[in-house]
C-alpha cells in the first residue's frame, strides 16, 4: 500500500517531463478545477503522465484516468487508486 500522495507540485513536474508543458505548481493548485486544456495539456499528454505514474508506483491506474478533465479530478482519482493499493 502506498501512503504518499501525488501532489500538485509532482503533477506540474510530470506535465513538464511527459508533455513538455511548464506550469507553475501554485497556479495549477489555484486553478485545480480548470480543464487541463487551459494549461495546454491534451489527452495524449495526460496518458504519458498516467504511464509515468504507473511505472513509478508499480500500480495500474483505472483505464479512464486519461479522461479526467481537471487537475483536481485527476489527482483525486490517482491518489484514491494508489492508497487503495490497486
Amino acid at each position: 500500500m502506498i501512503t504518499t500522495e501525488v501532489t500538485f507540485d509532482e503533477l506540474a513536474t510530470l506535465m513538464k517531463q511527459a508533455a513538455g508543458i511548464t506550469v507553475d505548481p501554485q497556479e495549477l493548485k489555484q486553478s485545480a478545477d480548470s480543464p487541463f486544456d487551459v494549461f495546454g495539456l491534451d489527452s495524449l499528454g495526460l496518458l504519458g503522465i498516467v504511464g509515468e505514474l504507473e511505472n513509478r508506483y508499480g500500480a495500474s491506474l483505472p483505464p479512464d484516468s486519461e479522461r479526467c478533465r481537471t487537475p483536481r479530478e485527476f489527482l483525486n482519482l490517482v491518489n484514491s487508486t494508489l492508497t487503495a493499493g490497486a
